[in-house]
């Protein structure tokens, strides 16, 4: 448990980041339209767009090799895209990546009407890292830490300056995983800041506040929480089914999203494990109860919601990429993670959502709020 006078110091801390961070985006904003009549304005404003180009603001595509292939660079100038994920493979150097950020920026700005590049990739800390450098320290070794209020900052900062000198303004952190089990699935790799909920909801809070006061998105994830996996329970190699009770669900695993959403965090990520406690049937991000219901309704989330890998193993039994992508939609997840690095995935992705949003399936102005919300993070990164 963190010592009650660093528990002080760290509200005092984001007492004083919120202030520095402003009152919040539009994007964080009720997703009611009546509550807030500007977003029923903005969203009007799309009526007129093809439903491909705004399928495409809900794509977060992904590629092979130190290159933005030309494909790509095409879907990005024609406003078919909200941003791209960058992995290991993508990154040889700082030159090299300067050259491939310059070139995504480029046919950003080329676009109609054209709006900041969502340029993302997981900067969690210790073996999960993209980029060499900032942050060094692990969840774990953050949490263990002798001020682990202050690792956190520091993680969060330093996470955020790396990202900003390579041209990137999205952060897929921090992790708000509590693990029950040493050396279990999050455990493994050190991606949580411990056994205690409140001390995962501290530290991370502070992490993605001193990251994000520095002009670095921060994503919350894997909601409602992969705490419980065992070891061989990975959602990105096949269907993870978590039989928590609802009271631990909420008390427990929920805990660091409370604090989050109260910190401003800008994005949360669903995980694909199955909550039965929730929704015995489908995995969290294809789950109307777990992210209309839980995330949106119970906890008052009004930023953006991503989708875990949208080519995860959990996810075999749901069809092929345009029936998942479909389906997440329709869940309320705003952001749809094509990851595989192949853009087909996100042109496959796209064309189902238009398809399904030209036919009725999906409903229209659910999806324009959705874009609303992609839009307006995008802008506020400007």
């Amino acid at each position: 448990m963190v010592p009650l006078r660093r528990v002080a110091r760290f509200g005092a801390v984001l007492a004083v980041l919120g202030a520095a961070l402003g009152p919040a985006p539009i994007g964080a904003a009720s997703a009611s339209r009546n509550a807030h009549p500007e977003r029923t304005a903005a969203m009007a404003a799309l009526e007129d767009e093809h439903s491909r180009t705004l399928a495409g603001r809900r794509i977060v595509l992904s590629y092979a090799g130190p290159t933005p292939p030309p494909g790509v660079l095409r879907t990005i100038r024609e406003g078919r895209a909200a941003g791209v994920i960058l992995f290991g493979e993508n990154i040889t150097g700082p030159a090299q990546l300067a050259e491939a950020v310059a070139a995504l920026k480029q046919a950003a700005a080329e676009a109609p009407n054209p709006r900041t590049l969502l340029l993302m990739t997981d900067q969690e800390g210790g073996k999960v890292r993209r980029l060499p450098g900032a942050p060094e320290l692990s969840a774990r070794r953050t949490g263990t830490a002798a001020d682990p209020v202050n690792a956190a900052l520091s993680s969060g900062s330093g996470a955020a300056r790396n990202l900003t000198d390579a041209g990137l303004n999205v952060n897929l952190a921090p992790v708000l995983d509590v693990y029950d089990t040493p050396d279990n699935f999050i455990d493994h790799h050190e991606r949580s800041y411990g056994q205690d909920p409140d001390t995962v909801a501290q530290l991370g809070s502070a992490f993605l506040a001193a990251q994000q006061v520095l002009g670095v998105a921060a994503t919350a994830k894997h909601f409602p929480g992969l705490g419980t996996a065992a070891r061989d329970e990975n959602t990105d190699e096949r269907p993870v089914t978590l039989t928590v009770p609802l009271e631990q669900l909420r008390a427990r695993d929920e805990t660091p999203y409370r604090s989050a959403i109260a910190a401003g965090v800008r994005l949360v990520m669903a995980s694909w494990a199955v909550y039965p406690a929730l929704d015995p049937e489908r995995p969290a991000g294809l789950s109307p109860t777990v992210i209309q219901g839980e995330l949106r309704d119970r906890l008052k989330f009004r930023g953006v919601t991503v989708t875990d890998a949208m080519e995860a193993g959990a996810l075999a039994p749901y069809g092929g990429t345009g029936a998942r992508a479909v389906a997440a939609a329709g869940a309320g997840m705003d952001l749809l993670l094509c990851s595989a690095r192949d853009p087909q995935q996100a042109e496959d992705a796209a064309e189902a959502l238009a398809a399904a949003l030209d036919s009725g399936r999906l409903d229209r102005d659910a999806f324009l709020a959705a874009v609303t919300r992609v839009d307006a993070l995008r802008t506020s990164l400007g």
